[in-house]
């Protein structure tokens, strides 16, 4: 049976993918971007517009390096002024579970629900450094064990709210005036981070509740995902590494009483098209080399040595001390789980191809997932598909706001033709573009 390819575009925003220093690049906060790039991933009906979320901007000893200088605003806000500019586009925001109170965060996201319609999904992402607590009340964090029980926690009280009203809990009486039955909205939930009860303040959307998409890559994340996530937005874009992937966290969906079709897998990809497969491997590398500029290559080296390396040459060789575990000169980046092994791997494909420090980082966190001409790159993507490495992709563009452009008018035609990806929205729910319950 054919599989549909689902499709969704993430703003690059404040990250190493973004070429900010490119000509054609605009402005990672004015409304225009977002209005380019949401309405460019609704004229190629894609199921949803992503935004990531930063609580606090990333600092290398001390400073704040590349696009974090720009700061990065709450995705809420901006997803529901997009909600005023599409129509059918699902509109996905990364909210914090650590930091976010259960109530607030089930009330927020189910207004940009009913604001769009039924468009709204929940990211739900965890936080365990201290340098992210500060920004907080609490002024502290949560140790990684007990991140993912507080997210877990949060998720059943947030599902718990949106499911809170019965449908027949509106009565629309004209003699005693439109009221709502007793205990509309009750709630109530004890467990180790949280103890509320109460009423909750809105009725379901019209695609019931939001949609649940999760990230978590850890064997903890994982089951995370398989017992309650919608769709994971995972990072393994390799064919192989993907079917790898796919088929564990399939396998985990049987012990939660989940069909295979109830959990969309769609890694983070990004794609380069050219008009040959040729040109497409030469501006491939020439983004490669925009994204990774000296200063950057020495700021993505010192994440993985722990080190100050700025007395580096970045095109001369890597380091050869060994990495510092639990250091804090790069604050507010995901780290690695094993450093020394990344450092061996780096040390001997440097040694192999005679890499410099800068030509090392660029081909060992190469990002271009999908290169080529509109033809490969439509074979390709439906190939992972078809084979069980994903079903679907996120594209995660270098540029903003016009990097969808070129995939959407010559990719997409392609796709619709070998009937694996829609040529209209056959509904107006986020929930009916992924084909899940409603």
């Amino acid at each position: 049976m054919t599989k549909e390819i689902h499709l969704a575009a993430h703003f690059p925003g404040v990250n190493n993918t973004t070429v900010w220093a490119d000509p054609e690049s605009g402005s990672q906060i004015d409304f225009a971007s977002f209005r380019h790039l949401a309405t460019t991933a609704e004229r190629g009906t894609f199921d949803f517009f992503f935004l990531a979320e930063g609580l606090r901007l990333r600092e290398v000893k001390g400073r704040i390096h590349d696009l974090d200088v720009v700061g990065r605003p709450e995705s809420l806000t901006v997803l529901s002024a997009l909600a005023a500019v599409t129509t059918h586009l699902g509109l996905a925001a990364t909210v914090n579970s650590t930091f976010n109170e259960p109530y607030e965060l089930a009330k927020r996201i189910a207004t940009l629900d009913h604001l769009s319609g039924g468009r709204a999904a929940w990211n739900v992402v965890t936080s365990w450094d201290a340098f992210t607590g500060e920004n907080f009340r609490r002024g502290g964090y949560l140790a990684k064990a007990d991140r993912y029980v507080r997210a877990q926690e949060s998720l059943r009280i947030v599902r718990k709210l949106w499911d809170s009203w019965a449908d027949d809990d509106l009565v629309l009486d004209q003699e005693a005036g439109v009221f709502a039955r007793e205990g509309t909205g009750a709630f109530a939930d004890e467990g180790a981070h949280f103890g509320i009860h109460g009423r909750f303040g809105l009725p379901p959307s019209p695609q019931g509740r939001p949609v649940v998409i999760q990230a978590g890559d850890s064997d903890q994340g994982r089951d995370f995902a398989a017992a309650g996530a919608d769709v994971i937005f995972s990072r393994h874009g390799s064919f192989a590494a993907g079917q790898t992937f796919y088929k564990d966290v399939k396998d985990r969906l049987a012990k939660h009483g989940r069909t295979e079709e109830s959990l969309k897998i769609m890694p983070a990809v990004t794609v380069v098209v050219a008009d040959t497969d040729a040109e497409a491997v030469d501006k491939a590398r020439y983004i490669r080399e925009q994204q990774v500029s000296g200063p950057t290559a020495i700021v993505l080296a010192e994440l993985i040595w722990g080190r100050d390396l700025s007395s580096y040459d970045p095109d001369g060789p890597l380091p050869t001390e060994d990495p510092v575990i639990g250091s804090n000169v790069t604050q507010g980046r995901t780290g690695f789980n094993d450093p020394a092994a990344i450092i061996k791997e780096w040390r001997e494909a440097a040694d192999a191809n005679g890499w410099s420090l800068r030509q090392t980082v660029i081909n060992q966190q190469n990002r271009q997932t999908f290169i080529g001409s509109p033809e490969t790159v439509a074979t390709e993507m439906n190939r992972h598909v078809q084979e069980n490495a994903a079903d679907g992709f996120v594209l995660v563009p270098h540029l903003t706001p016009g990097g969808l452009d070129d995939f959407v008018d010559r990719v997409v035609p392609l796709l619709r033709e070998r009937g694996v990806f829609r040529s209209e929205y056959a509904g107006t729910t986020l929930r009916s573009h992924l084909g899940l319950a409603q």
